[in-house]
């Protein structure tokens, strides 16, 4: 090596080492030399399309890489399987804000010529962050990378919906669900997020009882009143009809009157005794909850905001209002009418859509539901009796919460960009139900549509029409729980599925854990993995969750710019100790630098020592070349051990206080105190042993060296460990 070179360049190593990995085809288990035995196999998380590297991502790589190297250097077949997702919402939005630039809208090009705009940016843009992940060093099977969208990754997605369908497990139906009126689309409970916001309870009085209330303005939407059974001071009144003053929708908004109205009083365990006065409003087609009531005491809905957040003409002056300026002016209506009993502030959980923030809108919407009862239980069965773990265990307990209260799954979503469900409507009873107001339905209970895989030649309903194939797409977390099979052709699938392990995030082990348990318990009559590792969360110094819309988010690449990638590894590593969170401390990716340095200085003195084999003769070992060995022993134990425990940590750790403390601080000195052949062997040695125990976290200067160094034969990458 060149020792003229004092210190480490990472943007030249990087950027002459990763092309080599890449030609020599090692990402591929096909060319191993045990391509037909059993591979140790990694599925990736699939980025968003739009997505670019953000630090969860980069932790998340470290740490599968990592892995992915260490098994291909213990001589295991290794596939780890890069893809990325379609991102219904997300791309959507991104090539809409595109679209608005050119002061057009998705509904100005029509679905066809907007879907082509989508496949346009996609090509452009789509694969940035694949560049970004060969950045960090990430050895994936490039070869083998899907898209969501591929032709037969959408075969394999459509042939779950009609399998779920023919198996009773898939329904269309009118429900409340979570509307965000921004991304105009229904979200299933898993993409809502919650975020404390002050607001102002309002006590208003509704005949006899008062009613407290955030949202004032779904007054109008009212069908009832709700108590709990078990509370004394309402127990007269369950049953019966009692009569309110209510504001008067007609005339004049500057005018605000009053008028009678009736409501019945519910028995429902759904009403808190402690909150409030009691007594819950229920409205059944703004609010989910109210909805569950509804159900079970048979009551009608009745829809007072709109899909774009705006009041409905049943409420009369009120109608065109956006939700905000509704609640203000019922608000002091109620003031002006006497009906107003107090206002007091009130910080609570706002529930907003989790991509773009905006404040949930629940309303009756048509969707189709996933039944979860039976896939649920099969889910929690996998790890009750041990079939997949959850590492660390603490985890299991979020697994089962989800899964012991489950609601059906929402997974229609009106966009356009997506997997359009393979559902055909009768044209002629569409045409029925908009002039009706009702769904139709036939004699077997199912609404006049046909779920295939292909249009239907006739309509099997008005014998007639061409059938019209349903608008919806499938909710994007619908296509990633088929993820560990899905298109892959038949000879990988025996090879690939199940995987050995599945790295990720805590915030997705409902999202896309749970569903690719129990679609692979489904489709494939398998977990998708025996193993789980939900790796920390990395934080701001200061404990803050790290986001880009907040300020608070790091790039990682301007790390990888600033200290080089091994640098950025090391200190994600150095700082993955098993803790739920991680407070980001820069001044580990900066020891991470200064360790490559060492790393480099090291073989630089060692490759100027005299010959360039690493055979010795045990009997003629000094002392201090045995202890050397014997701790390098112990290092290696300890690697071994926390990697195959997935303490990736305590393995960085073991391997740098070794090659720190024992071989540079002591065995180096030693060496120059007493040279001899027998030691510069040994120091060759242990520095070949030291660059495999440090290649999974720092890849690019453990090659760089390896490579230069006498006595080592091909990429270190592919070596023996």
């Amino acid at each position: 090596m060149n020792e003229e070179k004092k210190a480490y360049d990472p943007k030249e190593a990087e950027a002459r080492i990763y092309p080599e990995w890449e030609k020599s085809g090692l990402f591929n288990p096909d060319n191993h030399p045990k391509k037909d035995g059993k591979p140790f196999v990694i599925l990736m998380p699939l980025p968003n399309v739009t997505g670019s590297l953000h630090m969860g991502h980069a932790f998340q790589i470290t740490l599968t890489d990592a892995l992915i190297r260490y098994r291909r250097l213990k001589g295991d077949t290794v596939a780890w399987l890069p893809g990325t997702d379609h991102a219904g919402i997300a791309t959507q939005n991104v090539v809409e804000k595109e679209l608005r630039k050119e002061g057009v809208s998705r509904f100005d090009l029509g679905r066809e010529a907007f879907i082509a705009r989508v496949w346009e940016w996609k090509e452009k843009y789509g694969g940035i962050i694949f560049g970004q992940l060969r950045t960090m060093g990430a050895s994936c099977d490039w070869s083998r990378s899907r898209f969501t969208m591929d032709p037969a990754y959408a075969e394999a997605v459509m042939k779950a919906f009609v399998h779920y369908h023919e198996k009773g497990l898939l329904y269309r139906a009118l429900r409340t669900v979570s509307w965000c009126v921004r991304c105009h689309t229904g979200i299933s409970d898993l993409e809502v997020e919650h975020e404390e916001k002050d607001a102002v309870l309002y006590h208003i009085q509704y005949g006899p009882f008062v009613v407290a209330t955030t949202r004032p303005e779904t007054k109008f939407g009212d069908m009832a009143l709700a108590v709990n059974p078990r509370d004394l001071r309402y127990a007269d009144h369950i049953g019966k009809d009692v009569e309110i003053e209510t504001l008067d929708t007609e005339g004049s908004l500057d005018e605000p009157r009053k008028k009678k109205d009736g409501l019945i009083v519910v028995g429902d365990e759904a009403a808190d005794i402690a909150f409030g006065t009691g007594i819950i409003k229920v409205t059944p087609a703004h609010d989910i909850a109210d909805y569950e009531i509804s159900k079970r005491h048979s009551m009608p809905m009745l829809q007072v905001i709109d899909d774009r957040g705006k009041m409905m003409a049943v409420t009369g002056k009120y109608a065109g209002m956006k939700v905000a300026e509704a609640r203000k002016k019922v608000v002091d209506d109620l003031r002006a009418t006497g009906l107003l009993v107090k206002e007091e502030a009130y910080r609570h959980n706002v529930s907003v859509c989790s991509r773009c923030a905006t404040p949930i809108e629940p309303l009756p919407s048509w969707q189709w539901f996933l039944k979860m009862g039976e896939l649920a239980r099969e889910a929690k069965d996998a790890v009750v009796t041990g079939k997949t773990r959850i590492i660390p265990e603490n985890f299991q307990t979020t697994y089962f919460a989800w899964l012991e209260n489950i609601r059906d799954w929402c997974v229609s979503r009106q966009l356009w960009w997506g997997h359009q469900l393979p559902v055909w409507f009768c044209e002629n009873a569409q045409e029925e139900i908009r002039n009706s107001k009702k769904e139709i339905r036939n004699p077997n209970g199912d609404g006049r549509y046909v779920v295939a895989l292909e249009k239907p030649g006739t309509c099997p309903f008005c014998k007639k029409c061409a059938m019209k194939r349903s608008e919806d797409v499938l909710d994007t977390w619908w296509s990633s729980a088929l993820w560990p099979f899905a298109a892959m052709p038949e000879k990988d699938l025996e090879r690939f599925y199940p995987s050995s392990v599945l790295i990720t995030a805590r915030d997705i082990i409902n999202l896309w854990v749970g569903r690719m348990i129990f679609s692979g318990l489904e489709f494939k009559g398998a977990v998708p993995f025996p193993d789980v590792f939900i790796h920390a969360t990395i934080l701001t110094k200061d404990g803050r969750r790290m986001s880009k819309s907040l300020g608070t988010g790091i790039d990682p690449l301007t790390l990888v710019e600033k200290y080089g990638a091994d640098a950025l590894r090391f200190g994600i590593a150095w700082q993955a100790m098993g803790t739920q969170d991680v407070r980001w401390d820069e001044t580990a990716v900066m020891a991470g630098k200064k360790f490559a340095n060492k790393l480099w200085n090291a073989a630089r003195f060692v490759a100027g020592r005299p010959g360039t084999g690493t055979a010795y003769d045990e009997a003629k070992l000094g002392s201090h070349d045995a202890l050397v060995l014997q701790k390098l022993a112990a290092a290696k134990r300890a690697v071994e051990e926390s990697l195959d425990k997935y303490e990736f940590g305590q393995a960085i750790h073991a391997a740098y206080d070794f090659f720190w403390k024992e071989y540079c601080d002591t065995y180096l000195e030693a060496a120059k105190a007493e040279p001899s052949s027998e030691t510069d062997a040994v120091l060759r040695a242990v520095l070949r042993d030291s660059l495999m125990l440090l290649h999974p976290f720092m890849p690019f200067v453990t090659e760089a060296i390896w490579t230069d160094l006498p006595g080592t034969d091909g990429l270190l990458m592919g070596a023996s460990w």
